[in-house]
């Protein structure tokens, strides 16, 4: 944990929770499946199967909307208008401003939320509702999938089963429960408000997801803490999944006259900043993870919101994205440090947290700024190395020797022989931050996703699941909870097609890393008859800019020139011209030293480091078995830092032992 922070985890109780709450027998061991076997299916892939997602402009939602005579007004960052699934007589077209509608169409998507019937839906869907309305055909009822009313009937037992702390008749125990989540000095007043309970089975605090009317239970958050010395780790699970639990935790106390909200990262957060300020706050789902477009709808009514999600860099760059989204004239931002360190640590501490609201940044800046306004976040970056450094690897220590870490906005471009192992190293790269909480956006051009996935579940699990299917649930399971996403291209796609969908995955999934794999194959071959290497200058061109503007991590896999196999590729060995390793802030090489009595051996080379310049080699070895790279080498794996950007690694070879197989 960074700065002895509070972190989160899976947590792997909530299967054996529902199933002893269900009265289904003894509690399960953590990851065993309750009741009959189930599998759920990855929903997010970008583009839909059938095609890539139509785009749709707010000018043509405009359009679209006056045609139909459908009144609406401009929000944020909704159009709002009167909603279709209003049973009766429906909304009537209001004085300017003197109603709220209750229909709200996301002006980058088009995706539409009614917060009366909670109907929702795509821009596509919305269209055919108003064709049906015209022709007299009465709405149909929204369908629920069966895993989310799962989910519900596991979260009201669970639920039934947890006591309000101030009810549980030994004080020793509700005082030591409070203190374990560090919330002593947060009184039973707040905690009845928030409607926060206590699962004693588990330890944990249930946070409720209510219906935005408050009239039912939804779902809900587990969340469970650990010390480990002198800093806490805090461990959550949801029901239902974390990509559908879209709970703004407070949001049925928010009354229709409020105009102000402070979000926070975390629910305890929350309670602490009301019970010290009494303002309107609310929690994010997961936090500084992602802010679901599904819940902007619910944010429209306030003239100002303020992000207070945490306590380091990685919150302060989630907050600013964030701010995108609410649209940033209305929203400002606290600054992480040691004085304004996040809000339950803060009313802990003793500290004015109102001084600190009123103290805030705004989101948005001028185009032209001078040092005095840059001065806060120079210190900032100075103060805070090792978060500066982005997040490290755990699979790949040596790389985190060499990068530092992996930071957003940057554009890095990795090659490697044909054959070598390119798409399964950096799967496992990439598997390795996702693990790790970075949103991840997957475009395999040359392999299906099918493969691609299988490949990510065996690295994921490290074992031969082919092997041992009755356990694939469980993995499968845990899998399923990562932020990672997949484009459905395959083959030759225009540039343009490719960046709206990862601008459309940036909006809807916070994503933060992209892997392009790889460029080649997404040229595809219509570009033969013009000058191949100025169109791929031009594509490299296009995700520099992506990286930069959306902060946002590309990863760009680009086969090496035809050379000499018994030469070593160099960061001029990239196929195209000097356009690639000119634009990437790191360049990657997968050496893979070819050897006449046997298999080669394989290592990563760090040839190019904007960061800090740290350049070097150190070896792999590959476990066909687990389809790994970070498999243990025997003896002491060898760092070799080079000074040359473009220098050959040294000629002698890794140490023994740390060789890999061909890959088959």
């Amino acid at each position: 944990m960074m700065g002895g922070g509070p972190c989160r985890a899976p947590l792997r109780l909530l299967p054996a929770l529902a199933g002893w709450a269900r009265g289904r027998g003894a509690p399960l061991r953590p990851g065993a499946r309750a009741g009959p076997s189930r599998r759920h299916y990855k929903k997010d892939r970008l583009p839909a199967s059938e095609g890539p997602i139509p785009s749709v402009t707010v000018t043509e939602i405009r359009q679209y909307l006056r045609a139909q005579g459908i009144p609406f007004h401009d929000g944020y960052s909704c159009l709002h208008a009167p909603s279709l699934f209003v049973e009766g007589p429906g909304e009537q077209q209001p004085p300017a401003g003197s109603v709220r509608y209750s229909l709200f169409i996301d002006k980058t998507t088009g995706s539409f939320v009614c917060t009366a019937t909670l109907a929702e839906g795509t821009w596509q869907d919305f269209q055919a509702s108003v064709e049906l309305k015209h022709k007299g055909v009465p709405h149909a009822g929204l369908e629920q999938l069966d895993g989310l009313d799962q989910a519900g009937e596991d979260a009201r037992h669970i639920w039934d089963r947890a006591l309000p702390l101030w009810e549980l008749l030994d004080e020793e125990e509700t005082r030591t429960a409070k203190a374990r989540f560090g919330i002593s000095k947060v009184s039973d007043a707040t905690l009845k408000r928030f409607g926060v309970r206590y699962l004693r089975t588990a330890r944990t605090l249930v946070f409720p997801w209510f219906s935005p009317r408050g009239t039912g239970l939804k779902g809900l958050k587990l969340l469970g803490a650990e010390c480990q010395g002198d800093s806490v780790l805090y461990v959550e699970n949801t029901l239902p999944r974390p990509s559908a639990y879209h709970n703004l935790f407070g949001l049925p106390l928010i009354g229709r006259r409020d105009t102000e909200v402070v979000l926070t990262g975390r629910e305890l957060d929350t309670l602490a900043l009301y019970q010290a300020t009494g303002l309107p706050s609310l929690s994010l789902p997961r936090g500084a993870t992602c802010l679901p477009p599904a819940l902007l709808p619910y944010l429209e009514q306030f003239k100002r919101i303020t992000l207070w999600l945490g306590e380091d860099l990685r919150s302060w760059e989630a907050a600013k994205l964030f701010a995108r989204k609410l649209n940033p004239k209305r929203c400002s931002l606290v600054r992480p440090s040691d004085q304004q360190p996040r809000p339950l640590e803060a009313f802990t501490r003793g500290m004015n947290l109102s001084k600190i609201l009123r103290s805030t940044l705004p989101a948005g800046h001028k185009s032209i700024i001078s040092f005095r306004q840059l001065r806060d976040e120079v210190f900032g970056e100075l103060s805070n190395v090792e978060q500066v450094a982005g997040v490290k690897w755990a699979r790949f220590p040596e790389l985190n020797k060499l990068l530092k870490g992996h930071r957003k906005g940057e554009l890095t471009v990795f090659t490697g022989p044909t054959g070598s192992g390119k798409t399964t190293f950096i799967s496992e790269y990439a598997l390795d931050l996702c693990m790790q909480g970075v949103s991840t956006l997957w475009g395999s051009f040359e392999i299906n996703n099918v493969r691609l996935a299988k490949i990510m579940l065996t690295q994921f699990a490290v074992r031969r699941l082919e092997e041992q299917l009755e356990q694939f649930d469980e993995w499968a399971d845990k899998f399923e909870d990562l932020p990672l996403y997949f484009m459905t291209f395959h083959g030759h796609q225009s540039i343009k097609t490719v960046i709206e969908t990862m601008l459309h995955a940036v909006y809807m999934y916070d994503i933060s890393h992209v892997i392009i794999d790889n460029l080649q194959f997404m040229m595809g071959q219509e570009q033969l008859t013009v000058d191949r290497l100025a169109v791929q200058d031009y594509i490299i061109g296009a995700f520099r800019k992506f990286a930069t503007d959306n902060s946002c991590h590309v990863s760009l896999v680009i086969h090496p020139r035809k050379e000499d196999e018994e030469r070593e590729l160099q960061t001029a060995s990239i196929f195209g011209s000097a356009k690639a390793s000119q634009e990437a802030d790191n360049v990657l090489i997968l050496q893979d030293r070819k050897l006449v009595t046997g298999p080669g051996k394989r290592y990563l080379q760090v040839s190019k480091n904007r960061f800090d310049g740290d350049v070097g080699v150190f070896p792999l070895e590959f476990s066909k078995a687990s389809l790994t790279f970070s498999a243990p080498i025997k003896g002491k794996a060898r760092l070799k830092k080079v000074k040359d950007d473009n220098g050959a690694p040294p000629k002698q070879g890794p140490a023994e032992g740390s060789g890999a197989s061909k890959k088959q």
